[in-house]
């Protein structure tokens, strides 16, 4: 007999885990061993299980669902994350990748194409939307051109968020307080900053703020 595929909920919306459990309990490969609706909830649930599969929403209170993917993917290697959120913007796609997470899906997706997500994930493959799949198309097509970009003039080849990271490091905020203000996590905005550093061929952060100054990205 095959073993079900243990799954924990984490959405700060009651209703959604609620329908989520009444929809996936139906599933006889599935097994719901936990639910929670923030960080503290999360923690707990790890103390006591190792899901399969999480199922995470991105926008909670506290901690973002990005912020807690990477915990996930950072401290245990087994477990899948699967993100359902309403959040499908290009920056919640990629952060959530980069953050780690197996797949990604829209809460408005069918529950064949939920639990066809959970299944893929589970077995170690990556699942994602059509439309997802379009929005990481997208963001592969823009770094491309970005890299194009760089070779006439660096400072064209930032995206909109990094020049965004660049001005928060300027103003000498830390890694913490950067990642709180974005609603991210500590190591996306490290990805970030060495992203930066390699398309603008630069060392360090003392580096990046002269860079900032000289190109007019932020103002004295």
């Amino acid at each position: 007999m095959t073993a079900k595929i243990k799954i924990a909920i984490i959405d700060d919306h009651k209703i959604v885990r609620e329908g989520l459990k009444s929809m996936l309990m139906g599933i006889n490969d599935f097994e719901i061993i936990a639910e929670g609706g923030n960080e503290a909830d999360l923690l707990e649930i790890l103390k006591n299980h190792i899901p399969s599969v999480i199922i995470m929403d991105i926008s909670m209170p506290g901690k973002s669902g990005i912020e807690l993917t990477s915990h996930v993917t950072d401290n245990y290697a087994d477990i899948k994350v699967l993100i359902l959120t309403t959040c499908c913007d290009e920056d919640s796609v990629v952060d959530s990748m980069e953050a780690g997470a197996h797949g990604f899906l829209h809460k408005e997706c069918t529950l064949q194409e939920l639990e066809n997500a959970i299944k893929s994930v589970n077995a170690g493959e990556g699942y994602f939307s059509e439309n997802i799949t379009g929005i990481i198309y997208k963001s592969y097509i823009t770094r491309i051109r970005s890299d194009k970009a760089y070779k006439q003039d660096p400072k064209k080849a930032l995206s909109e968020r990094e020049v965004e990271v660049i001005k928060m490091f300027s103003e000498g905020l830390s890694y913490k307080e950067i990642a709180d203000r974005m609603n991210l996590s500590t190591k996306t905005v490290e990805a970030h900053k060495a992203n930066i550093l390699k398309k603008l061929d630069l060392h360090n952060i003392i580096d990046l703020v002269k860079y900032a100054i000289k190109h007019k990205i932020i103002r004295l």
